[in-house]
């Protein structure tokens, strides 16, 4: 599937090609830190399925909970996530972050990992009342 995507300020923008089915949840605890929210969706592709389209991605390396180095890339002026990759071997495969992708509501996440570092509540948020605004 094509995609187009951007960070929250559009100075960067990128397209891919993506396996809808290659969408998947992550409850480490770094994705926790990296989003301030429970989890983080990311779509897994090879690293030449991405094509930047404009500017350039700011990007700085963290070891992982694996123990494994991770490379996190970023919009230098507002700061969305937008891609992650890893080292060596590692970097043949990039996360591209669902949220920055224009056509994620199309695309619902197929598995989860880091499960034992969900927080229990996760699972009860459709028992919640909401609306839909802010109101």
């Amino acid at each position: 599937m094509f995609v187009t995507g951007r960070c929250h300020c559009g100075e960067i923008t990128y397209e891919a090609e993506i396996d809808p089915e290659a969408v998947s949840i992550c409850h480490c605890t770094d994705c926790q830190r990296l989003t301030g929210s429970p989890f983080r969706v990311t779509a897994l592709v090879p690293a030449d399925a991405v094509r930047l389209t404009a500017g350039q991605p700011k990007r700085y390396r963290k070891i992982g909970d694996n123990g494994r180095g991770r490379l996190q890339l970023f919009c230098p002026d507002c700061g969305a996530p937008l891609f992650t990759t890893g080292e060596g071997a590692d970097a043949a495969v990039w996360g591209i972050r669902w949220g920055s992708m224009d056509q994620r509501a199309v695309l619902s996440p197929k598995r989860q990992f880091w499960c034992r570092s969900a927080v229990d509540w996760v699972a009860g948020i459709q028992s919640l009342p909401g609306t839909d605004g802010d109101d």
